[in-house]
């Protein structure tokens, strides 16, 4: 019985020797995962690129997810809605995120009240085809009409007269409350992007975000969407971002065309421990069938 008696002590000691090793192992981030917003394939021309070859698309380039926008859709009903799905299945692709305009910066309170019936449909939508978040957008005072005149100002629109931000910002707030009891008995999180608007400066986005304070509302870090030096915004959203758009402008920009650190920016995500979906957003003129090509060898290098 003692070489018996002996085996067992050995292996009793190496096992528990053998989870002070895998305690002492450095824990490592995930590979990241890339998806592609469909948006990058059309931007908003009078043709809309169909989702069903974007699907392919992805596919055939390598990604793991995509992301489709609303606005894109030739269709709402069950049929369509069940034929994409299907398509991503067969694809071995992630739906990620259904991307839905909308704009609660209004003094109207029927205005904001439209907005948030929208946002509750965009819900429903991205039920039906499986996606588990919402991209919304604050709104924006929209006193400068042209996107191209707001972008020239850098994104400094004026309030409307006798209104300030802190009004904008609380109607964000109240509206997106509005929306969370639809998202959460959904199981679907909205993600408020840093878009044009009041949510183009951190604190504004921070604000609304703690305003609304659920555990339902996610942040859409877009790193394209900064009038300045986007680093230091981009390294004080990170740590809180759940989705990264990552923006591409091979061709020149469809409104403006940054020159962006992407190996910097990859590094700032690792260091904040981000491990969620990376999306491409393509707003470059050039043809998506190539400069999406191109962009996902950026983000594959970027992250390396």
């Amino acid at each position: 019985m003692e070489p018996l008696t002996r085996r067992g002590a050995i292996l009793g000691a190496a096992a528990v020797a053998l989870p002070s090793a895998i305690a002492q192992k450095p824990a490592t981030l995930p590979q990241p995962r890339f998806s592609v917003s469909s948006y990058s394939y059309w931007h908003f021309t009078k043709e809309r690129y169909p989702l069903e070859k974007v699907i392919d698309e992805a596919a055939r380039l390598g990604f793991d997810g995509v992301e489709l926008l609303h606005r894109q859709m030739t269709d709402e009903s069950p049929e369509y809605l069940n034929k994409l799905k299907r398509q991503a299945l067969l694809n071995g692709l992630a739906l990620t995120m259904f991307s839905i305009h909308q704009d609660f910066v209004s003094r109207w309170a029927d205005e904001r009240g439209q907005a948030i019936r929208q946002t509750w449909y965009g819900i429903d939508l991205a039920v039906k085809l499986g996606c588990p978040a919402v991209r919304i957008n604050s709104g924006r005072w929209r006193t400068i009409p042209l996107f191209d005149d707001l972008m020239k100002v850098k994104g400094n629109e004026p309030a409307i007269a006798g209104y300030t931000d802190d009004d904008a910002i609380q109607w964000c707030i109240d509206s997106i409350k509005a929306c969370i009891p639809a998202a959460e008995k959904a199981g679907i999180m909205l993600m408020l992007e840093n878009h044009w608007g009041m949510t183009m400066k951190s604190d504004y986005l921070f604000r609304i975000v703690d305003g609304v304070n659920s555990p339902w509302l996610g942040i859409n870090l877009d790193i394209g969407n900064f009038p300045g030096d986007p680093i230091p915004e981009i390294e004080r959203i990170a740590p809180r971002a759940a989705i990264v758009h990552f923006k591409t402008y091979y061709g020149g920009g469809e409104y403006y065309t940054l020159n962006l650190d992407y190996k910097r920016i990859a590094n700032i995500l690792k260091q904040a421990k981000f491990k969620g979906w990376i999306s491409l957003e393509m707003e470059g003129k050039e043809q998506p069938e190539t400069a999406v090509a191109k962009s996902i060898d950026v983000m594959r290098s970027a992250f390396a």
